[in-house]
């Protein structure tokens, strides 16, 4: 995982397939913790399947950033099976998609 300082407020990071998913999630979650006046921005276009523990993880941090931290996480490039996995799983509901990095740190600047 690549995981850049977009800006003071702004953690953008590049995800692959498992088994790199599951250790990265972890450590941004560690970052997000430590951080709590961090917007999140998560680049999917790399990830070709989520598991149950992947999708574990991400509603997890989706509670740290969203619900604990008040702040904004964004998912972008999500190709056609991942998406799949997230309309079978009700998650498109939850989460909040972008199609591409640039528009979701866009959306996370706009709304501030």
């Amino acid at each position: 995982m690549t995981v850049q300082n977009w800006s003071e407020n702004i953690l953008l990071a590049d995800f692959q397939d498992d088994p790199a998913f599951s250790d990265d999630m972890a450590s941004l979650a560690d970052q997000v913790a430590a951080n709590p006046n961090l917007d999140v921005v998560l680049n999917f276009a790399q990830v070709n399947y989520l598991n149950s523990s992947n999708i574990a993880r991400l509603l997890k941090l989706r509670k740290t950033v969203c619900v604990n931290n008040s702040r904004k996480l964004r998912i972008c490039g999500v190709n056609t099976h991942v998406w799949g996995v997230f309309l079978v799983t009700g998650l498109e509901k939850v989460f909040e998609f972008t199609d591409d990095v640039a528009m979701g740190l866009t959306s996370v600047q706009i709304e501030e």
